[in-house]
């Protein structure tokens, strides 16, 4: 495991344990009583009430298998009336939702960090439902290392599993698992043309930075590999998103003595939450064959933009435009970047 693979479980582990958990580590005293305390269980301070008013743990602690659960339930997805507040405001108004939490409105609402770690949890669940796992094809490694040859023996393969599914099909036999077979073995084929397309003369360079050449020849010689390695650090690094995209909104202010780094990233947080969440319903509608509900989700990100910079900075309908425009364009060349940091990161 490398510097980098360490340094992003160790950032992701901590952050999750800090939404889940905010006071562990804190003068934990004790653990003994079941009910009616005099004193919290947890820094020792004497009860008024049925919470501390030092620490904030309640002052009954439930010890049953349901209770474990309702409490991870809460712990990781707030789901006791914050979520119901929160996602409405972050769909049709989240530029009201930024400018109250960053007020200081914390108790109401679901934390930007919750949220955008929520969110993620559910984007990869949702596109493993609906792409499936990566599978590791040694078709496209032989056509790597072996040019025409590997490319002839995949279109041989093809045209095998083609005659074995006229022949399913005339039986009247289950053809999917052989059509899923033929999807896999054409993606193998799209993948050796595409890096025969961008391949160079020069070694395999495609760039001046020997670390993205290292990349791409790691993902070249087995991309089946590459792409499951890409998704998994896609997940890992998603946090990476925020410190990325901070410094772009900020060029929307420059100099600005009304915002503040920390307003900037409240802003970015809960914008990514809200664009992975459309992304998992695109991805479910594409599944169920939506396309016109998908071609209309499509265009949400630059409205949801407006009307986030809108409400939270109180820009001018001119002045929300032409950011929400640079936004649009900042929000690209991030992604792309992040592409990027996936990218080098799968090559190592």
């Amino acid at each position: 495991m490398n510097d980098g693979q360490v340094l992003g479980e160790a950032v992701q582990a901590g952050l999750t344990a800090r939404v889940v958990e905010p006071h562990a580590g804190e003068d934990a005293a004790g653990d003994a009583g079941h009910t009616h305390e005099s004193a919290c269980l947890n820094c020792g301070t004497p009860l008024v009430g049925s919470h501390c008013h030092a620490c904030g743990q309640a002052a009954h602690v439930h010890r049953t298998l349901g209770a474990f659960f309702h409490d991870l339930l809460h712990g990781v997805f707030h789901f006791e009336g914050k979520i119901w507040r929160t996602l409405p405001m972050l769909a049709w108004r989240p530029g009201d939702l930024t400018r109250r939490y960053i007020a200081g409105q914390r108790a109401s609402f679901v934390s930007p960090l919750a949220l955008f770690l929520f969110s993620a949890f559910l984007f990869f669940a949702v596109f493993h439902q609906t792409a499936g796992e990566t599978e590791f094809n040694p078709e496209v490694t032989l056509g790597m290392k072996d040019g025409a040859k590997g490319e002839a023996a995949v279109k041989a393969k093809i045209a095998d599993l083609q005659k074995q599914r006229a022949a399913a099909v005339k039986a009247g036999q289950d053809i999917d698992g052989i059509d899923r077979q033929i999807d896999t073995q054409t993606t193998a084929l799209d993948i050796m043309h595409e890096v025969k397309a961008h391949g160079t003369d020069e070694g395999g360079k495609i760039s001046d930075v020997e670390a993205v050449n290292h990349a791409f020849a790691k993902i070249r010689a087995n991309p089946g590999l590459a792409a499951y390695k890409a998704q998994s650090y896609a997940y890992k690094y998603s946090w990476a998103l925020i410190p990325i995209s901070v410094p772009f909104l900020w060029l929307l202010f420059p100099f600005s003595r009304r915002f503040h780094l920390y307003d900037h990233t409240v802003f970015v947080t809960y914008s990514i939450a809200f664009m992975t969440l459309l992304g998992c319903l695109i991805m479910l509608l594409g599944a169920l064959n939506q396309d016109w509900a998908v071609g209309l989700l499509l265009l949400a990100p630059p409205v949801h933009m407006y009307r986030q910079l809108r409400g939270a900075y109180g820009c001018s309908r001119a002045g929300g435009l032409v950011r929400a425009a640079a936004l649009s364009l900042f929000a690209f060349v991030a992604l792309l970047l992040f592409t990027m940091l996936v990218a080098v990161q799968t090559g190592t």
